[in-house]
């Protein structure tokens, strides 16, 4: 088994920034530096939207467009996490974020997911 758990949510005006992390963990066999990783967010009321995704040793990353250029993926696989900076946040980028490990760095997919972060941005 994999478990995910995010951390670095909260409560920021509109125009400021956070920081989420999100420590992998699992069973003999897994291997965090082998593995695809994404972040996808759901808002209220609304479907699971796919935010960004990283290569397994990070060299490729890709991003949904209303984020790109604000939004930075990350991982550090010395310490099993991936990490994704948010700057310049908008009320639209208001939801739960959710850290997941996939087959694709794309999309919505996913095999693991944890259990999220909320991020409330203010106007």
């Amino acid at each position: 088994d994999v478990q995910l758990v995010e951390s670095g949510g909260g409560l920021v005006q509109s125009g400021g920034s956070l920081s989420l992390s999100c420590v992998a963990s699992g069973s003999s066999g897994f291997a965090f530096k082998s593995a695809l990783m994404k972040w996808v967010r759901q808002a209220p009321g609304k479907g699971l939207e796919y935010v960004a995704g990283i290569s397994d040793g990070g060299g490729f990353t890709h991003y949904e467009d209303s984020v790109r250029g604000r939004f930075t993926i990350s991982r550090d696989n010395a310490k099993n996490t991936v990490y994704l900076q948010m700057n310049n946040l908008t009320t639209e980028d208001t939801a739960m974020y959710y850290c997941a490990k996939d087959k694709s760095i794309f999309g919505i997919s996913f095999d693991t997911r944890g259990q999220g972060t909320q991020v409330t941005v203010s106007s």
